[in-house]
């Protein structure tokens, strides 16, 4: 079977202890997690879990059965990459000096990112954007010297009328 990018969104309660009964779950079966992101939806009482993991279409079946059964889980959905919007939020610390940002900033451009910080020893990036953006301005900083990242994870919701809610 073939290896693929799993992305799974849920909506659970907002409660303590769900996050860890929701990444335990993947621990315990062997599933490693690639990202997860995290965040209260519009009702405070329920929070959207985005976990991206990879596995055949087996693993993708088992991950969905397992947290389908969680008490916590309200509603779980394998997402379609085909019919989602996904974003991830990276930024990026950078050790230039003054006279070299030239092309830094001409990158943070092309790239529509944003400086966010600037000091005499550093400057830190903000992007936004789906994975490949993310990594392809990643790798055009390198070698300007890299001094801390941080990256988000993917989160992703559906296009159109492709909604992830509570079952009525």
């Amino acid at each position: 079977m073939k290896e693929q990018n799993i992305i799974i969104s849920m909506l659970v309660k907002n409660e303590a202890g769900v996050l860890t009964r929701v990444s335990g779950l993947f621990g315990r079966r062997g599933f490693n997690i690639d990202s997860l992101s995290v965040g209260e939806t519009e009702n405070k009482n329920i929070s959207r879990i985005t976990v991206t993991a990879h596995g055949d279409d087996y693993v993708k079946e088992q991950i969905f059965r397992q947290l389908e059964k969680l008490h916590d889980v309200i509603i779980v959905e394998v997402m379609d990459e085909r019919d989602i919007i996904t974003r991830e939020l990276l930024l990026i610390k950078l050790s230039v000096k003054q006279g070299g940002r030239s092309a830094v900033m001409e990158a943070v451009n092309v790239f529509r990112a944003k400086i966010v910080d600037l000091t005499p020893e550093s400057l830190s990036v903000e992007i936004t954007g789906d994975k490949s953006k993310c990594d392809a301005f990643l790798e055009y900083l390198k070698p300007f010297g890299i001094t801390e990242i941080c990256r988000t994870g993917i989160t992703a919701m559906g296009r159109g009328n492709n909604i992830l809610s509570l079952k009525e």
